[in-house]
């Protein structure tokens, strides 16, 4: 029984360990943002999709595939990366949002978060700032 019991410790610890470590190898999936106004390539300063069905449903999908593996499902952080709930709702918030996924996160020179940007549409990134806010808590 005690072996079973090692056993079974091990393969949760190796499973749990790989899950830390996965975001760094993680290919951004693509999005596709047909139904929503296109932007164009110059970046807006506030969400223009806040509110907007379309565009949650379509931030909830570019979310759970590229950003749930750090951030947690339904955006709710098991502790490797913030919790994207407590976001400040509106411009405030989008200004964050905005520089954080223009310029990712580096700290002493590890990359914490991609420049999402580089890799998904302005379209899909405020479609994902269009979920969050529609699943965001107050603290």
């Amino acid at each position: 029984m005690k072996i079973q019991q090692k056993t079974a410790a091990a393969l949760l610890l190796m499973a749990f360990s790989a899950t830390l470590w996965a975001h760094g190898d993680v290919v951004p999936q693509d999005v596709k943002t047909e139904g929503l106004e296109p932007l164009g390539e110059e970046w807006l300063e506030e969400n223009p999709y806040r509110g907007n069905a379309k565009a949650i449903e379509i931030g909830a999908s570019a979310y759970n595939q590229n950003c749930a593996a750090c951030h947690g499902l339904e955006a709710k952080s098991g502790g490797i990366a913030p919790d994207l709930r407590l976001l400040e709702v509106g411009a405030m918030g989008d200004e964050w949002y905005k520089e954080r996924v223009i310029n990712g996160a580096v700290r002493d020179g590890r990359v914490y978060m991609p420049k999402m940007a580089d890799y998904l549409s302005q379209e899909a990134l405020w479609a994902v700032r269009s979920y969050l806010e529609s699943v965001a808590i107050e603290e």
